[in-house]
């Protein structure tokens, strides 16, 4: 069974049947078709853990036919340890946002599911590619339904909002474009990721080629300082729209650096791995301190978003195993972590339809059972032991020890500001007497959201408590890529 073309193809598919149901009296049909697609979606990328072999680097799952014969295009598929947990983890999530948008959507329902069910298929294929075109095509074309999904069902600046995410991202890839042609013609005509690693490039061709992907992937994560446009597409998405970009779609440059910028460029990203962990520092502590001021809970978890994606290229440029894998954990547990916080905020806008702190107060009066879910997610948003929030950060400040200490002492400050704008937001809205009408009002969650979050809240104990199956996984590639950086690619 071609089980990645499967993982695409059958999303893409059947978010587009959707897509023809377009009637009122339909919008039933369309939400129970859409789950049962989201499940079968999640179904079909199971085989590609359950089949794994943990004792190699190599690509495996290998599909390859030709696409574009004229220009050796070809329509190549792999996973290996770096991305086969983002394959499972973008239909987990998709699965999420579906059951969590069955009542709050009830405009355009078809074209709202449809549109997530391509998005999760599109994503699916840029974790999968080893065809550089095909992953700039799947690159880009994440950035359609995303787009849609913020200008069409986001709040009152959402046209500002999709244009701004629309134009920085698409400014930000053209000079990867640019980048792929070059390497297109070294290689001798071949758009081959893996053959692509072994060129051997002069120093000059490294750093040009290292800030054209660096300009692609920046944006994508974001790295301080073209982080600007995430708060306000955040801020306007709608809650499933908010929960895939944090959970999934801020993951595609991270990802980009390991599979391009590190093994295509490895002596210049040695040499300007100084550059990098210095805007890593700067998002982790900087952008902590933005976050405390926040009034806005869509915009303070969003800024948290920004410093925990800076552990995460922190990890992956202490070129130690630490780091490295400790960046990739903090990805995946930021995937279920962060995921969680958007969906609590979206639970209190549907009833309050207020995301400003100031608005609430003593909701545990009220929503008991929302509110200890609530406290959880933000506990393990601000690396409390025992959570998934608590591995990856770990792991990096201990790689960056390891490399240098002072480094290690600065990232490991993310943990105090973590706490203190997480508690501090928790202390305001959940806490307390009942502060206004609004709060006394309020109704704990329903079944199906309580089913949601408990979901969540077992994958964020359950990574944190046992993640040994997540750093199994990826232990022979994070080993294989580091190999491969430390020796010099210079002719």
């Amino acid at each position: 069974m071609q089980w990645l073309s499967l993982s695409i193809w059958l999303p893409v598919v059947c978010g587009t049947l959707l897509l023809l149901l377009g009637k009122p009296q339909q919008a039933g049909l369309v939400r129970w078709l859409a789950l049962l697609a989201a499940v079968l979606s999640f179904l079909v990328t199971l085989p590609l853990i359950a089949g794994f072999d943990t004792g190699t680097a190599a690509m495996q799952f290998v599909e390859s036919h030709a696409w574009i014969e004229r220009f050796n295009v070809r329509y190549a598929l792999g996973v290996d340890g770096i991305s086969v947990w983002f394959v499972l983890l973008t239909a987990f999530i998709t699965i999420i946002v579906v059951a969590a948008a069955w009542e709050v959507i009830e405009n355009r329902v078809n074209q709202y599911m449809g549109a997530f069910l391509i998005l999760s298929g599109l994503m699916v294929g840029v974790f999968s590619a080893t065809d550089a075109l095909l992953f700039y095509v799947f690159f880009e074309a994440t950035l359609i339904p995303m787009y849609l999904i913020i200008g069409v069902w986001g709040g009152p600046r959402r046209v500002y909002a999709a244009f701004k995410f629309f134009l920085y991202t698409l400014a930000g890839s053209l000079l990867m474009l640019v980048a792929l042609l070059y390497l297109y013609f070294q290689s001798q005509g071949s758009f081959d990721i893996l053959k692509w690693h072994q060129l051997p490039l002069p120093m000059g061709a490294q750093t040009l080629l290292f800030f054209a992907f660096l300009a692609a992937f920046s944006v994508k994560v974001p790295m301080w300082p073209v982080h600007t446009w995430l708060p306000d597409a955040h801020v306007e998405a709608p809650t499933g729209g908010s929960v895939v970009l944090a959970a999934i779609m801020l993951k595609l440059g991270a990802y980009g650096f390991l599979r391009f910028s590190m093994p295509i460029a490895p002596d210049a990203s040695h040499a300007y791995a100084p550059f990098i962990i210095t805007l890593s520092l700067i998002a982790v502590i900087y952008i902590g301190l933005v976050a405390m001021v926040q009034k806005d809970m869509k915009k303070l978890v969003a800024y948290s978003s920004v410093a925990h994606m800076g552990f995460v290229t922190l990890g992956f440029f202490l070129f130690n195993d630490l780091g490295v894998a400790g960046g990739l954990v903090q990805m995946i547990a930021h995937g279920f972590v962060s995921g969680a916080m958007f969906l609590c905020i979206g639970v209190l806008y549907d009833r309050v339809h207020s995301r400003e702190i100031a608005d609430y107060g003593g909701v545990v009066n009220t929503m008991p059972k929302f509110a200890a879910f609530a406290v959880l997610f933000a506990m393990a948003n601000c690396g409390l032991p025992g959570t998934a929030g608590f591995i990856g950060e770990w792991m990096v400040i201990l790689g960056a020890v390891q490399f240098n200490f002072w480094i290690g002492a600065l990232a490991a400050t993310a943990l105090i500001f973590g706490a203190a704008y997480s508690l501090w937001m928790v202390k305001r809205v959940y806490f307390g007497a009942v502060a206004n009408d609004n709060v006394k009002a309020l109704t704990d969650v329903s079944a199906r959201e309580f089913s949601i979050l408990a979901v969540l809240a077992a994958a964020t104990i359950a990574m944190g408590v046992y993640p040994k199956p997540f750093t199994d996984v990826m232990q022979a590639s994070v080993t294989q890529l580091l190999q491969h950086v430390a020796v010099s690619k210079l002719p």
